[in-house]
């Protein structure tokens, strides 16, 4: 029961977690897109008013004109929309589940033996501190790197955006060292998460709401909290597919149970900052084909890269093993690397393999799941090889062929 009430809350906080992020994230995207389409009004009054830029734009039957006040209007209406429940709801809920489904089983999700064999407790403590520790490198990044020091003004963002890099890139390779392949994915991607609702929590809230302060005092804003908004706000629309990307690869197990998955990670990241960078320009009028090229690039050599080889019961084992296996095969090999977390007693997933009719019933889950996406056994604990792999997958495929 304990484990079928887990499953329901990995459920229920998954998919609260994909809504909110779906708007924190569209209305990142939106408001970058936004910016870099405002036009310098021509009309008198609205440059009067203080206007810096104006949108025109249809949808749904209706018009819309958004306008852009640089630093605030001269007079502040009594109704402001904030921007900011998106960002943490994303965060909260993205923690909760990564405590019910990782912290709560560290040592079967934080955990791989062959990387690293230390205690649950250590492997928590340390995935919460690449968590704070991303936030406080990062942000001390853009602290000291991130003003001109003569002026003050928020500015450098080449130099910062390029040790942001590669922070992330030794991050990513520390975190591997570390943790479940599977883990250290999902762990790189809720550091920079967190690093962006952070940049939304310490920075972008409390400087409008300091702007605000000093217009309804009627103190001049400093332009400072603006620049700085606006420069947290641009590295978050550049975290934003990186992250997805984390989140997302961790499902797939030839990407994290890569020799060199580090690589791997740091790769596809790079590849998201690449297609961003390439809207961003665009939504700039400027369209650099060559950065969705290098992605693409990137891309494909990452699916050559970890293209399977021949495995070896293929080339030469083919005298001891028949080319289409038999259900006795299959069921001791699932004996061996399955049976102990699916069998009468202990069904996880709901998942029973004691039986050689369970498993026939019970094969497209087995299939997909140690074959197709090799995600089990979890962190391969069982330490399945490639070519009992391979059996089980020429067993399915011949056992589902067409006649």
């Amino acid at each position: 029961m304990e484990s079928y009430l887990l499953d329901w809350a990995n459920l229920l906080l998954r998919w609260l977690h994909v809504i909110v992020g779906i708007a924190w994230i569209g209305a990142s995207f939106y408001f970058v897109w936004l910016d870099n389409h405002l036009l310098k009004p021509s009309d008198q009054a609205l440059q009067a008013k203080g206007v810096d830029g104006e949108l025109w734009a249809v949808h749904g039957g209706g018009f819309y004109n958004p306008q852009k006040y640089m630093v605030a209007p001269s007079h502040l209406p009594q109704h402001l929309h904030w921007f900011y429940w998106e960002s943490y709801w994303t965060w909260m809920s993205g923690f909760a589940l990564f405590v019910v489904l990782y912290l709560f089983n560290a040592s079967s999700f934080l955990i791989d033996k062959r990387v690293l064999d230390w205690t649950p407790a250590a492997a928590i403590a340390a995935a919460l501190g690449f968590l704070a520790a991303g936030w406080l490198v990062y942000d001390q990044i853009c602290r000291r790197f991130g003003r001109d020091r003569q002026t003050g003004a928020i500015g450098n963002d080449g130099l910062v955006l390029g040790l942001i890099a590669v922070f992330v890139a030794l991050a990513t390779w520390a975190a591997c060292q570390l943790f479940a392949g599977r883990a250290a994915f999902l762990i790189i991607g809720a550091m920079l998460a967190t690093m962006m609702s952070a940049n939304v929590f310490f920075w972008i809230i409390p400087g409008q709401k300091e702007v605000i302060a000093d217009m309804r005092a009627g103190r001049t804003p400093s332009p400072l909290h603006g620049q700085r908004g606006k420069q947290r706000s641009v590295h978050n629309t550049y975290f934003g597919l990186p992250v997805l990307v984390a989140m997302l690869s961790n499902h797939y197990g030839m990407l994290y149970s890569a020799r060199w998955n580090w690589a791997v990670l740091i790769t596809l990241m790079l590849a998201g900052v690449l297609i961003r960078s390439y809207f961003v320009k665009r939504h700039k009028g400027v369209n650099a084909w060559g950065l969705v090229l290098a992605a693409l690039i990137l891309l494909g050599a990452l699916i050559v890269a970890l293209a399977p080889t021949v495995s070896a019961d293929r080339q030469g084992a083919g005298k001891e093993v028949p080319a289409t296996p038999n259900i006795a095969q299959v069921q001791a090999i699932v004996a061996q690397r399955c049976q102990m977390c699916h069998n009468e007693a202990l069904s996880q997933k709901n998942i029973q393999l004691h039986t050689p009719a369970l498993i026939e019933q019970n094969a497209q889950a087995l299939y997909q799941q140690a074959v197709v996406l090799k995600l089990m056994p979890l962190n391969n604990a069982t330490q399945i090889t490639e070519q009992e792999r391979a059996v089980l997958g020429r067993w399915f495929e011949a056992k589902n062929a067409k006649p």
